[in-house]
Order: structure tokens, then C-alpha cells, then sequence
């Protein structure tokens, strides 16, 4: 059976949904049963959202990242993906609701957008740095919304267990495993992110002839690249390598957020070569 996009989106919706909530009746209830139920229908979701970034590459006959819509669904299946890999690492089931929340959001949102038609690659897109530069921006925001997820539960996570009466020790330790988690995934999103900057500027210099032409959208990867080097920078100051940098973890996701979403709001984004169409 051949489903168009539309309807697998419409699926996936259901099946991340789903998902959300049996992984936050998890997180309330405690049952280790409702665990292996999120995760399973998270993987559920994650199939049919490879079928439908598949299926819409097949359709439009070329790399299906033109129109915000299209990165809608790419986005998602990039967040899954990092989630499956510290799961797999950490055991970190918690982050299941995280993941399928903001897939959640997203697909909803490219369901009531109006750029759902293919459009074909303008001649400055068909180039060999396309996919390379695109994929690497993904999975570094997918990596970075990890680490802002990471961050905002070691925030909240003391507070959590104060409220349950749990004992000190053994809070400060898994306090302390969700701070390193969150700069391990910062790191990993800050190093894609670097390279993607890298592989946008090279691309750039071939179809262009210069590395960097003062974009709004290159201006405000420039601007989420400098957030996350300032956590790095005052992580190495005494006094904030823990809430503190928590804290600068998730306030620099807000510039990973306007970056994608929000740069067409700007005045100047019309004539941007980067606004999605």
C-alpha cells in the first residue's frame, strides 16, 4: 500500500503521540512496563517517519529538505535518531518524551503548512554540498535539543527528588551523570555544528566565490555558533560548570530555535538564499 506523505504524517502524529504519553505515565507511575511501551511505539513512529522522508525523496526526486515542511519531518527522525543512541548508551528513558513531545509539535505544525507542494531544487541547491551541509545542521540541532533536555531535567531533577525525600548522595551522583550528559551531547552538537558552518562556507566559496556573504540566516547560525562557544568558555570558569552552565545550556537553544524556525520573521529574510520556501 502507497500513502502519500500527508497521511503518513498524519500517522506519525498518532503514533509520537502515543508515544508522549505512555513514556510521561511512565515518568509518573513508575512501571517498567510502560517504559518498554513508550520506547516501542517510539519505534514505531521512528518507522513510519523514515518511510515518509523516503517516500517524499522518491516522490520529489531529489533530497527532501527544500520547504520548511519537508525539514519538519526530517527534523523529528534526526531528534529519534540521537535519542535511540543514548538510550542505547545511558539508559536514558527519560528523554523519550522529549523526543516524541518535539516531534510531536513539529509535525503538527507541518500539517497546517502551506508549502506542502514539491518545489524543484533552484540551480544554486543542485550541488554536491547540499545533503552533506544539511544532514550535518540536523543532526547537530538534534544533538543540541538533546543537550537542552539534558540540561532542563538537571534543573529540575534537585527539586524533583526533594520533594520525594530521596537521599542527598545519591542525588548529587545522578545530578552530576545528567550534567555530564548534557555537555557530552553540547559537545557533539557544538562539533557538527562547527563542521556544518565549515561545509556551508566551502559550498559557498565554489557556487558564490566567497566563503561568507552576511545572510541573515548565515548571521544567526553565526549567533547560535557563539552561544554555545560562551557555555563552553564560562564552563571552564570556577563556579559554573554545573547549574550555572545548565542554565547557559538551555537559554543558547533559543538561538537554535530562531535560527530554524523563527528567521523568517526578520524583515531582511526575503532575499535570503537560506529561507525555506
Amino acid at each position: 500500500m502507497i500513502l502519500d506523505t500527508n497521511t503518513l504524517v498524519g500517522i506519525m502524529v498518532l503514533a509520537y503521540g502515543a508515544a508522549f504519553l505512555s513514556s510521561i505515565m511512565d515518568l509518573t507511575l513508575k512501571r517498567k512496563s510502560l517504559e518498554k511501551v513508550g520506547l516501542a511505539l517510539l519505534i514505531v513512529a521512528f518507522a513510519f517517519n523514515t518511510w515518509a522522508v523516503a517516500g517524499r525523496w522518491v516522490e520529489a526526486g531529489r533530497p527532501p529538505f527544500k520547504t520548511m515542511y519537508e525539514t519538519l519531518i526530517f527534523y523529528p527522525w534526526c531528534v529519534v535518531t540521537v535519542t535511540f543512541v543514548l538510550v542505547a548508551m545511558h539508559r536514558l528513558f527519560f528523554l523519550i518524551p522529549f523526543a516524541a513531545g518535539a516531534a510531536l509539535i513539529g509535525l503538527i505544525y507541518a500539517l497546517f503548512r502551506p508549502d506542502m507542494e514539491i518545489l524543484n531544487l533552484p540551480p544554486a541547491l543542485q550541488s554536491a554540498w547540499f545533503v552533506p551541509h544539511v544532514v550535518t545542521y540536523f543532526v547537530a540541532y538534534a544533538a543540541l535539543f538533546a543537550s537542552f533536555a539534558l540540561a532542563l531535567t538537571a534543573l529540575v531533577y534537585p527539586r524533583w527528588n526533594k520533594r520525594r525525600g530521596h537521599a542527598r548522595n545519591s542525588n548529587d551522583d545522578s545530578l552530576a551523570k545528567l550534567e555530564l550528559y548534557a555537555h557530552q551531547a553540547a559537545v557533539f552538537g557544538i562539533v557538527t555544528l562547527t563542521l556544518g558552518l565549515v561545509l556551508g562556507a566551502a559550498w559557498g566559496k565554489m557556487a558564490w566565490g566567497e566563503y561568507w556573504s552576511w545572510d541573515p540566516k548565515e548571521n544567526w547560525a553565526l549567533v547560535c555558533w557563539l552561544a554555545y562557544m560562551l557555555y563552553l568558555h564560562l564552563r571552564l570558569i570556577s563556579g559554573w560548570r554545573e547549574q550555572k552552565a545548565m542554565w547557559v545550556l538551555v537559554m543558547a537553544f533559543a538561538a537554535v530555535i530562531f535560527t530554524y524556525l523563527g528567521i523568517n520573521l526578520l524583515p531582511t529574510a526575503g532575499g535570503s538564499l537560506h529561507s525555506y520556501q
